[in-house]
């Protein structure tokens, strides 16, 4: 049997339970049931009297209660955004891993499936199957709600879609797309899949996508596609002006964890330690992070990244040296 709940708001909002899920049940039973005495029962049945659930109170020699004959809890009603930001609660708060809340985290969600609507419940189950988080550097971004719904709805059903898009330099698009899954990385949200304007895989920040249609057609998702790790990749691999690769002098658990973003490069393990190769536009902010690992590393390339980090040692030298 589950135990009763320790406060008086959650034993009043079991009784309403219990009585829901039973046509009567005696004073006894219930007070067995929540772990308090008969007498505080009838207090909880006033508490429900006064919220408008109407119980009715049954003669007999232990006497009893049950709800009004046809009463029902009207189910939970929840607009296209406040089942988004329900989901994405549940979603992240889970993704932080805070182990002393887990249990409360599947428990409000297995209650919520159990009181919403069919289709809002749909939505949230579309989001906890294609969605990836990384929270690690979280920030706020805007006009990506009515996005996510809508590619979190297709990518579950594996629906190709058309999306209107809207690039970095403003030009405007039209492509059809097999949403793979979506993703939230380094403050924005992105979806993932095939592009069929590019013939390859792309992603796609929601903020830029103007409006979605579904259409017509379905696709195969690729076994085992990480939509997250492909994300990280593809930002750290996107071309710029400088093409970095050093050796690191550590392990390749030991340089993920010190790396300060993921889009500092890819790491493989090599000979002599782990390779990094990512693109950079700017050698000394790349310099200024590199500064911070705790373990050696060799620039391979390029040598004005050398450079870079020498004239960064100096200033710091410069700043702590004495008058």
């Amino acid at each position: 049997m589950s135990k009763a709940p320790s406060k008086p708001t959650g034993r009043v909002l079991a009784l309403l339970e219990i009585l829901q899920s039973q046509r009567q049940a005696t004073g006894p039973e219930l007070a067995a049931r929540l772990g308090v005495e008969p007498r505080t029962v009838r207090r909880y049945v006033g508490h429900l009297l006064d919220l408008g659930v109407p119980v009715e109170t049954l003669r007999g020699r232990d006497g009893g209660y049950a709800l009004a004959a046809g009463h029902k809890l009207p189910p939970l009603m929840f607009s296209p955004e406040e089942a988004l930001a329900l989901a994405m609660g549940l979603r992240a708060a889970r993704e932080l891993g805070l182990a002393g809340i887990l249990p409360a985290i599947s428990s409000s969600q297995a209650k919520l499936e159990r009181v919403l609507p069919v289709p809002v419940r749909k939505r949230i189950g579309d989001i906890d199957a294609v969605v990836a988080l990384d929270l690690t550097r979280p920030a706020p971004v805007a006009g990506a709600g009515i996005e996510l719904l809508a590619l979190s709805a297709a990518a579950r059903a594996c629906q190709r879609v058309r999306i209107a898009y809207l690039d970095a330099a403003q030009l405007a698009t039209e492509r059809d797309f097999d949403c793979y899954g979506l993703a939230y990385r380094g403050g924005a949200w992105y979806a993932v899949g095939h592009c069929h304007l590019r013939r390859d895989l792309r992603s796609f920040r929601l903020d830029r996508v103007q409006s979605v249609e579904a259409l017509p057609a379905s696709f195969g998702r690729p076994e085992g596609f990480d939509v997250l790790a492909w994300l990280r990749e593809s930002i750290a691999t996107l071309p710029r002006s400088h093409a970095i690769e050093l050796l690191l002098q550590t392990d390749l658990a030991t340089a993920r964890r010190a790396l300060p973003y993921p889009e500092l490069g890819v790491l493989s393990e090599a000979r002599g330690g782990v390779r990094l190769r990512g693109q950079a536009d700017d050698l000394a902010s790349m310099a200024r992070s590199l500064a911070g690992l705790p373990f050696a590393f060799r620039i391979l390339k390029p040598v004005a990244l050398r450079r870079a980090l020498a004239e960064h040692a100096r200033e710091l030298l410069a700043c702590n040296s004495s008058d």
